[in-house]
């Protein structure tokens, strides 16, 4: 299951890397996808598995309600978020670059925030004009990934606990990446 998934990351990785033509070295995609699994691997295994079966105990049993959907939901937020704060470099400017300028700020959380459609974007050869010189490794990143998980939970499943426990995800994935990147 580690190899498929390891697979799988540093395949999608290493097209964007292309598509992007950054010339970044495939012996330090592969090391540094590496890192990140290990460490998506045993957050999953110590913190986000017992959580989730707490979940769904206090959803089933104390609330009466279904909460394996949005468990489900969950981990694949989780893993995803693992990843997200690498996702937006693909829109990143280097350093030295002469068309270096700042994105209002809206933009710049809309490449993180929305990141997916950016990249399909990269891949249907649809031309982004938008660069940033920000990361999203820190932790004003997270708190704002986190709002909007916040706000995807409560829009997607009302109530109080489903979206609390979409941004627990979030939050883990997140952190688990900021962990790897020495940021905390």
């Amino acid at each position: 299951m580690k190899d498929v998934v390891f697979n799988v990351v540093l395949v999608f990785f290493e097209n964007v890397n292309s598509a992007i033509r950054s010339g970044f070295p495939f012996f330090r995609m592969k090391e540094e996808t590496s890192e990140h699994l290990h460490m998506l691997f045993k957050i999953l295994k110590y913190v986000i598995l017992p959580a989730s079966l707490l979940y769904i105990f206090i959803g089933f049993f104390l609330l009466r309600e279904n909460t394996l959907d949005s468990m489900a939901l969950g981990i694949l937020v989780f893993i995803y978020s693992n990843f997200l704060p690498d996702l937006p470099s693909a829109f990143r400017n280097k350093k030295g670059d002469a068309k270096t300028g700042s994105l209002h700020w809206f933009k710049k959380y809309a490449l993180l925030l929305l990141a997916p459609i950016f990249i399909w974007l990269l891949f249907s050869d649809i031309g982004i004009v938008w660069k940033t010189t920000d990361t999203f490794h820190n932790f004003r990143s997270l708190i704002i990934f986190e709002a909007f998980l916040a706000l995807l939970g409560f829009i997607a499943f009302g109530g109080l606990i489903e979206p609390l426990s979409f941004s627990f995800y979030g939050v883990m994935g997140y952190l688990a990446h900021l962990k790897v990147d020495k940021i905390w």
